[in-house]
């Protein structure tokens, strides 16, 4: 199957291997997703994630996974967040460019478009009104913030859940009663439910609003994440248990 690659300033589709799988669903429709990468955290001198710390993202985030381990990606990637920084407007009126022009290349190509414009990033796009200039476009992202009110009915947020912190944790429940669906990355397999609720495949693909509600989407460990042992990577860990030795810790998980 041929694989849809386009690029722009800020935006790029078909070059990364979690959004292209949008492209092999055999729907009625082929989406393509126009992603943005930017520097996460802290790296480009101002904190583009509020809530990395207390997540506990900040060793475990997929910035370094796939393309993101080379240098140059990380380069670009720190210079276009600090062109947003200290030039918003000029940062958003190019990406509208972007939007726009990646848009009517899927339509001409008989593509269906999405944007995610928080790949390794946590912004409240609803905040810059980029999103309600496109509303026929289906717009998506992960968050760690369980509070982003006011958000255009074509933005789909999914909840990234960690185990860092107890105070972030204990959000699990809220955010799955108020209808917006938690993400959860496991090490090692992913389980078919945890802490009582479902978990489907996420890795199948990026579309999350293609998800049902009153799910989690489970998510394997990738890149630096593996080794993560702060919280935000959960699921088999060892636990050293006196005197049989280590075993392995699943009172949250159910498995087939």
């Amino acid at each position: 199957m041929t694989v849809h690659k386009w690029r722009g300033k800020l935006l790029a589709c078909g070059g990364d291997a979690k959004t292209v799988k949008g492209q092999k669903l055999g729907l009625d429709k082929t989406y393509v997703t126009g992603i943005m990468y930017l520097a996460p955290h802290k790296l480009s001198g101002a904190n583009v994630c509020p809530m990395a710390e207390q997540a506990g993202c900040v060793e475990g985030c997929l910035n370094s996974a796939g393309m993101g381990k080379f240098s140059n990606v990380q380069k670009a990637r720190i210079a276009k967040t600090a062109w947003f920084n200290l030039d918003p407007k000029g940062f958003l009126d190019a990406l509208k460019q972007d939007v726009d022009r990646f848009a009517s290349w899927a339509i001409r190509k008989g593509l269906t478009p999405t944007i995610r414009l928080n790949g390794t990033s946590d912004i409240r796009w609803e905040r810059y009104g980029i999103i309600e200039r496109f509303p026929e476009l289906q717009w998506y992202d992960y968050t760690k913030l369980h509070n982003r009110k006011g958000l255009p009915d074509n933005y789909s947020l999914t909840w990234s859940y960690s185990q860092a912190s107890k105070a972030y944790s204990d959000r699990l429940g809220d955010v799955i009663k108020s209808g917006m669906n938690a993400a959860a990355v496991f090490r090692g397999r992913l389980p078919e439910a945890f802490k009582g609720v479902p978990v489907i495949d996420g890795d199948k693909h990026d579309l999350r609003f293609l998800d049902p509600l009153g799910v989690i989407v489970g998510l394997k460990a990738k890149g630096k994440a593996i080794y993560d042992k702060s919280g935000f990577v959960i699921g088999e860990k060892p636990v050293y248990d006196e005197p049989s030795g280590f075993s392995i810790e699943t009172k949250d998980f159910a498995y087939a």
